[in-house]
């Protein structure tokens, strides 16, 4: 029913998590440049220690949707902020680069299982708008994550820690608010739906009616044994529906362009912002690097406005105008940018990288709740966990590759070849993405007008 507090509190709980998987992804970002001066990793090495929690959140959304559909999701969500918590605090005591590649690959697992199995909970928690705003939040936690870690990398920078010091604390510090949030989790119910779904009846009319006040009367009070689903059976059920069919496909696409655009871009844009002089407030490396960081804060706090404004336009553009205004600016903005870079024109690669990140945070707040709001509820987990494949797997290629590229092609090269990025899910998202605002998934539609006693009990 609308508007339950604890729905909400439960979608917050669970979106939660992205402010500390930005921690985790970003903070690195501006801390590459002590790491490469205590380990002098070559460009490979670098790009790995980048790109390997993106590889383990890749295997981790890949499992962990499939196991929150087996296991439940409270059971998975407990577990992987744990995990988090004892990996984060590892890879500050790295002792090589390969310990911390190894150390950040583990940690993406986890983080990808939650995020897979968070937006689950959040579908099957919420009423059809508010979950979909919730859901399209990720990007506000993003950006909201990116700007506590530069400023409190630069507080430690001026406060003169040692550097080899800095980036192990600067990392270790993830766990801090992933410990509140495990603790905030810990009285949250498991949702009625996953309970249904795994046969345990008694101990889903029980959390129903705490949740939503509804004692789901027309199931009996005792649990029975149901088949467990099949990974297989998913892609059948989802191709028998266009609708459902067009969502998903575009959600994969959407998902995995933006990715590769703002992790290619977005991620190394305090490396851009150095190379190119921008933020440099006078002589010496601290002001430098201290100018360099409040730039790049600045883009981010306006980042993180569009991530709050993206969910509000949902009830008056719906998903395709929220994505297709995205993509058409990140577009834009990568386009310009790779000039400003070339003409060495400071001011425009600045407003460059302001229109670049209103459009990301646009173009990516949609995608995860699309691909998890059209399955099934026996297969939202695993609906979830495939989409986030994408982001993590395109991501990882991005975090990879782009310095590759621009090491081979130059900054203006390599940012023109990811605005191809953008365009594509421009295009798709004009050309296959159905609009979707308000959907009921048809078997989720059919329990509840059963459940009001509007239709004969389904057969």
């Amino acid at each position: 029913m609308p508007g339950t507090t604890t729905s909400r509190r439960g979608g917050w709980m669970m979106i939660s998590t992205i402010l500390i998987e930005a921690w985790d992804l970003y903070a690195i970002s501006f801390l590459l440049i002590f790491i490469k001066n205590e380990y002098n990793p070559t460009p490979v090495q670098l790009g790995l220690a980048t790109a390997a929690v993106q590889g383990g959140a890749l295997v981790g959304a890949l499992i962990g949707g499939y196991i929150a559909d087996q296991l439940g999701r409270k059971r998975v969500f407990i577990l992987t902020m744990a995990l988090f918590i004892v990996l984060a605090v590892a890879q500050g005591f790295s002792q090589n680069i390969w310990d911390l590649i190894i150390i950040r690959f583990l940690i993406g697992i986890p983080l990808g299982s939650d995020i897979s199995n968070g937006y689950a909970y959040i579908m099957e928690s919420m009423p059809k708008g508010k979950r979909e705003q919730m859901g399209s939040r990720w990007q506000f936690m993003f950006g909201l994550g990116e700007v506590i870690a530069i400023v409190v990398v630069t507080i430690m920078y001026v406060a003169g820690i040692d550097h080899d010091l800095l980036w192990r604390v600067g990392l270790a510090l993830g766990a801090v608010p992933a410990v509140i949030l495990l603790i905030s989790r810990l009285g949250l119910p498991e949702t009625p739906s996953s309970l249904v779904q795994r046969g345990r009846f008694h101990e889903a009319k029980e959390v129903s009616q705490q949740l939503f006040d509804d004692p789901l009367d027309m199931l009996p009070d005792e649990d029975v044994h149901i088949e467990r689903v099949k990974v297989g059976d998913f892609l059948k059920v989802m191709w028998a529906d266009p609708i459902k069919k067009r969502a998903t496909i575009y959600g994969w696409i959407s998902n995995a362009m933006q990715g590769a655009e703002f992790t290619a871009f977005g991620f190394y844009l305090p490396v851009i912002l150095v190379a190119a002089g921008v933020g440099v407030t006078g002589s010496g490396e601290t002001q430098n690097l201290v100018g360099t960081n409040l730039v790049t804060a600045l883009v981010y706090c306006l980042a993180t406005v569009s991530g709050f404004v993206a969910p509000l336009m949902l009830p008056k553009i719906g998903h395709r105008g929220v994505a297709m205004w995205g993509f058409g600016m990140a577009f834009v903005g990568l386009v310009v940018g790779a000039f400003a870079i070339g003409m060495d024109f400071k001011v425009l690669i600045v407003i460059a990288a302001c229109v670049l990140m209103w459009g990301h945070y646009w173009d990516a707040s949609n995608g995860m709740t699309i691909t998890s709001m059209v399955a099934p509820p026996r297969f939202k987990g695993t609906a979830s966990g495939f989409g986030y494949v994408f982001v993590k797997g395109a991501s990882f290629f991005g975090a990879f590759v782009f310095p590759i590229m621009t090491a081979a092609w130059g900054p203006v090269g390599a940012t023109l070849a990811v605005s191809a990025l953008s365009l594509t899910g421009f295009l798709s998202a004009k050309f296959i993405l159905p609009e979707l605002y308000g959907y009921v998934e048809q078997e989720t539609a059919q329990l509840e007008r059963r459940a009001d006693r509007t239709d004969p009990p389904i057969r």
